[in-house]
């Protein structure tokens, strides 16, 4: 526990956290976990790696490396980048002809290289079980073969001749008479349960990594597209634990909700505690003729995505994903055949969609490499250069200065300039009082004409004047004038950078006015909180005077209540003498 609270306090340099006791700490696994975050957060600062270590060019890159280390080539190479390995789970569902039952378990894993900055490729697979349940009733299965071969199922209104007001309904088991108008026949409540497997090579487009003003980044937002093949088996439960149909179940709830989209939950719920979730039935499609692979059915895939992943550390990452697939296949939920009050049912023509939405775990590989490229800013050398240069050949300078004084020697009308002394354009030393001693060597820097000649050190001799002997010394008068006034927003009691520039700007008066003092005038406010709040704002700007601006204290007067204005306001005012 000591060490963990030790990791903790120069975490987050803090004093507080060193006042944590075990009374605090539920338990040792919110101790361990809390230790855990410490160690993300202050991985998180590591720096950039080193573009002169050779160690982390690949060998295709060696010889551009060596060609920049001689200032032969003016950029580095890539670095050789880690791999990335990762996990995921998440939730599976096809969109089809049934609805989706979500949540539903999914799985995957991945392995992903960078080949720059921007483009990645990732082989990844992705697993789950997806299920489906209708609520609304199904007549034209006929040509479903999970469905009709255990229910009476009508496709087909003919008038026989002679029937007078009978009508026919087709069905799988003959003709049978039926009242006009009255639909009979099983209704069936579509369901399935579909087992698929996808292995996907994709390209990820990364769109945010390049932050020009950070070094690294926190998080990355990208979109990636693949091609696949996927391979799935889906079964319905048409069956129940004795191996006989649901009629009586599925005639029970249609007779029940005649109005079914108002019952959507009640018909869902009535139907799942009477079926036994065997799924024991084998879907349409389910055929030889259709390509197989590892006795399931095979279908190509094209997926599109995106997704973002924040950084907990050098090596960890975790992210959130969404994926689809699109199969070419209406078959994924076993069912593709429209409902229709009369004649043969057709086929769907949209296609099912597979969705993988995904929180991914993911871990970076290589000891001798850097993090994967999408993490780095690819401008990071020129930018480190810049700064503090380790790497860049300067040119040497053209002109010659002997003297040092900044001015070349072919416009130098003075080579031998003392060090230190500044001159002007012409590399003169400056004299500004033209007493012939120059401004570095001399103790009086404006000499009068009447006092010169002068000394070695550039000080004359001046006779006091009559009038000057006995001087009458004026009283010190104050010149604090248009003093401002500090607003303060909200209930803050704390100086915004334009109140601590204009309180700046009036300690610069009273520094050029020694015999000055100023009032801080606050508001009279007429609440206690009020008057806390006005007392508050008063003491941060003689705070600010006289820590920061460094202002005797014995110049500045508070005043909590010297004006009857706005309490958000504190006037600055020169005390009157």
């Amino acid at each position: 526990m000591l060490f963990l609270l030790t990791d903790i306090y120069f975490c987050n340099n803090h004093q507080e956290l060193s006042k944590l006791n075990t009374t605090t700490m539920a338990s040792k696994k919110y101790s361990l976990l809390l230790g855990a975050l410490c160690l993300i957060l202050t991985n998180l600062s590591a720096q950039s790696y080193d573009w002169k270590d050779s160690s982390l060019v690949p060998k295709n890159g060696k010889s551009q490396h060596s060609e920049f280390l001689q200032n032969q080539y003016p950029f580095p190479a890539k670095p050789r980048n880690q791999w990335e390995v990762g996990l995921s789970v998440g939730n599976v569902a096809i969109s089809g002809d049934v609805n989706a039952r979500i949540p539903q378990i999914g799985w995957g894993a991945h392995v992903r290289k960078a080949f720059g900055y921007i483009f990645s490729a990732r082989l990844a697979y992705s697993g789950g079980i997806a299920k489906g349940m209708n609520w609304n009733p199904a007549f034209n299965y006929g040509k479903n073969t999970a469905w009709k071969s255990n229910y009476i199922a009508p496709i087909n209104v003919q008038s026989p001749p002679n029937s007078g007001n009978l009508r026919q309904l087709q069905s799988t088991n003959g003709f049978l008479p039926y009242p006009v108008g009255q639909l009979t026949g099983d209704p069936v409540y579509y369901n399935y349960r579909t087992v698929s497997h996808q292995l996907a090579l994709q390209g990820i487009i990364t769109l945010n990594n390049i932050r020009f003003h950070k070094s690294k980044t926190g998080f990355v937002i990208y979109g990636l597209g693949g091609i696949g093949g996927l391979i799935y088996e889906s079964k319905v439960d048409a069956l129940d634990a004795s191996g006989l149909p649901y009629n009586a179940l599925f005639r029970s709830v249609y007779n029940k909700y005649q109005v079914a989209h108002k019952n959507k939950g009640d018909i869902l719920r009535d139907l799942r505690a009477g079926m036994d979730k065997k799924y024991e039935t084998a879907a349409e499609g389910q055929n030889l003729r259709r390509p197989k692979l590892f006795d399931m059915t095979f279908k190509p895939t094209v997926q599109v995505g995106v997704g973002v992943a924040f950084k907990l550390s050098k090596r960890f990452s975790v992210g959130v994903e969404e994926v689809l697939s699109w199969t070419n296949d209406d078959l994924l939920d076993g069912q593709r055949w429209q409902e229709s009050s009369m004649g043969d049912a057709a086929m769907t023509r949209d296609f099912d969609t597979w969705h993988y939405t995904s929180v991914n775990l993911n871990y970076s590989l290589g000891s001798k490499a850097v993090e994967p490229l999408w993490w780095l800013n690819p401008l990071d050398y020129a930018y480190n250069e810049l700064n503090a240069p380790r790497h860049m050949k300067m040119p040497k300078p053209v002109l010659d200065d002997a003297d040092g004084d900044g001015v070349t020697d072919q416009f130098d009308n003075e080579p031998n300039t003392p060090a230190g002394c500044p001159v002007d354009s012409h590399g003169v030393s400056r004299d500004t009082d033209g007493d012939g001693v120059p401004d570095c060597k001399d103790k009086e820097l404006i000499t009068p004409t009447q006092c010169q000649p002068v000394d070695a050190d550039g000080v004359g001799k001046c006779p006091d004047p009559e009038c000057c002997k006995n001087p009458v010394i004026a009283p010190p008068t104050c010149n604090l004038v248009d003093l401002p006034s500090i607003n303060f927003a909200g209930n803050g009691t704390t100086l915004s950078a334009e109140a601590k520039a204009l309180v700046g700007s009036v300690a610069s008066s009273l520094r050029g006015n020694p015999e000055c003092k100023m009032i801080v005038c606050g508001s009279a406010a007429k609440s206690k909180s009020g008057q806390a709040l006005g007392q508050k704002r008063v003491d941060a700007i003689v705070k600010y005077l006289v820590e920061v601006q460094g202002i005797s204290a014995d110049r500045v007067v508070a005043q909590y209540d010297c004006h009857e204005g706005d309490p958000s306001v504190v006037e600055l005012r020169a005390e009157k003498k």
